[in-house]
């Protein structure tokens, strides 16, 4: 689910920044650059931990920047395919439950909750079965199995979840549930 990650990459140094320490102005870019996009290959960036930048850099006609290149480490988020993970729901709608997995939300839609047909309740903002009477609320902390991730360009990724398997579903109630 979490990376470190390392990549390649060039770093235009504009002019004013001469004279500053590489890099660290080098840093400055590339956390711009990336920290908060998503790439189908590395996921959600969330940080730059280390940058190494060739000192000599090459300089384009007509453009007085110098061009560097660097070795930059990230850390990423990218949910795989049947990993299991624990969250804790955040919102329960009458499509199933959403629930936080670290930096992004996951949907667990209601028909991959239990085996047992679940009902919404709006007025208590929980689903409940209708045979089990399993509750499912916002503070629950839950375990599922991701089903599904799709990265949308430029700034969606989807996540699906499963908890219908055993000793996958509802862990433990939220504080508000007690």
């Amino acid at each position: 689910m979490f990376r470190l990650v390392k990549i390649e990459d060039v770093v235009r140094i504009h002019p004013s920044k001469f004279g500053e320490d590489l890099e660290k102005v080098a840093s400055e870019v590339l956390t711009e650059k990336y920290v908060g996009s998503l790439h189908p290959d590395l996921g959600l960036v969330l940080a730059i931990t280390d940058v190494k930048v060739d000192p000599v850099g090459t300089i384009i006609p007509g453009d007085g920047a110098t061009y560097h290149r660097a070795l930059v480490e990230l850390v990423t988020f990218y949910p795989m395919v049947k990993e299991v993970v624990e969250g804790v729901v955040v919102d329960v709608k009458h499509i199933g439950a959403f629930v936080n997995i670290g930096p992004l939300d996951a949907l667990v839609h209601v028909s991959q909750i239990a085996d047992d047909r679940m009902v919404y309740h709006e007025e208590l903002g929980i689903l409940e079965g209708e045979e089990t009477k399993l509750r499912i609320g916002k503070g629950d902390i839950v375990r599922g199995r991701i089903t599904a991730v799709s990265i949308a360009r430029p700034s969606v990724m989807r996540i699906a979840m499963t908890m219908r398997q055993p000793g996958l579903g509802k862990v433990a109630s939220g504080a508000s549930r007690e």
